[in-house]
C-alpha cells in the first residue's frame, strides 16, 4: 500500500469510548483511534459523505478521571466493517479551541499502565 499520510501520530484508545452526536442527542459509534488532527470511528450507521458533526466523548486519563472532548469534526472517508452494520470512518478535527489542543496533547503522551 501508500506511504503514511497522518501528521500526527494516532493512540489507540483502551476500552469502549462511546462517540456521541451532539446535535441529534444520540450515540453513533464509539473510537478505535484518537489523533490531534482527527480519528477513527467505530459508527453504528453509515454517515454523511464529506459531512459535517459535533461529536462528544471522554477519554480515559490518568487516576481515573475521564477527559470530556467536544469537537467538531468532517468525513473524509468510509467503509464497511467486518461486522455487519458497523462503518469504519476516518474524521478530521475542525477548529479545535486551544484548551482542548492542550488537552489532547496531553492525553496522547500519556503512557498507559
Amino acid at each position: 500500500m501508500g506511504r503514511e499520510a497522518r501528521r500526527q501520530p494516532r493512540r489507540a484508545v483502551s476500552g469502549r469510548v462511546e462517540v456521541f452526536d451532539t446535535m441529534r442527542e444520540l450515540a453513533i459509534g464509539h473510537l478505535g483511534n484518537v489523533s490531534m488532527g482527527g480519528m477513527l470511528l467505530v459508527a453504528n450507521r453509515a454517515l454523511t459523505e464529506d459531512g459535517l458533526y459535533q461529536l462528544s466523548f471522554e477519554l480515559p486519563n490518568t487516576a481515573g478521571d475521564r477527559l470530556s472532548v467536544e469537537v467538531g469534526a468532517h468525513v473524509l472517508w468510509q467503509e464497511q466493517a467486518n461486522t455487519p452494520g458497523y462503518f469504519w470512518v476516518g474524521m478530521r478535527f475542525l477548529g479545535l479551541p486551544p484548551d482542548t489542543v492542550r488537552q489532547l496533547r496531553a492525553w496522547s503522551s500519556m503512557t498507559e499502565g
